[in-house]
């Protein structure tokens, strides 16, 4: 699929986006591109930041790869398998991302669609807020962050 996708897109399959490809997916975690950027090097692989970088934007374009935005210059990405969908919570101070499914958030989503008619072809639900890790190492009892929406 990515293949066919960077031929329709007049690019190249080089050995190190394949080498990207083939690191990203033997694995199910969220990385960063920093982490990309150690994986490949500890595999003896040579890839520049910059092929990494355009790479996963390549990936997150023709729907391989998915991305969590941590911060206004930051994301984590992860892999993507057909039919698969879950939400993800994220630690604005740590970066930890937690998945979840909520089939009631689901049922939700395709009820406010159908109400305003609108046919969704994809959607991305991301709650930030503080883990409870960080908010132990902050002293601070586990529940609702004051100020948060």
């Amino acid at each position: 699929m990515f293949d066919d996708f960077l031929r329709k897109k007049a690019l190249k399959v080089t050995r190190e986006r394949t080498a990207l490809f083939d690191e990203i997916f033997s694995t199910h975690r969220h990385f960063d591109a920093e982490d990309l950027v150690i994986r490949m090097r500890d595999r003896g692989t040579k890839v520049s930041r910059a092929t990494i970088y355009r790479t996963l934007e390549l990936l997150h374009g023709c729907g391989l790869v998915g991305r969590v935005r941590l911060n206004e210059e930051k994301y984590r990405y992860e892999r993507l398998r057909k039919g698969e969908h879950h939400d993800h919570l994220v630690c604005s101070s740590c970066g930890k991302v937690i998945e979840f499914v909520d089939a009631a958030i689901e049922k939700r989503q395709e009820a406010v669609c159908k109400e305003y008619e609108f046919l969704a072809t994809s959607h991305s639900h991301q709650i930030s807020g503080v883990c409870s890790g960080c908010r132990k190492a902050a002293g601070k009892t586990p529940g609702r962050v004051p100020g948060a929406a």
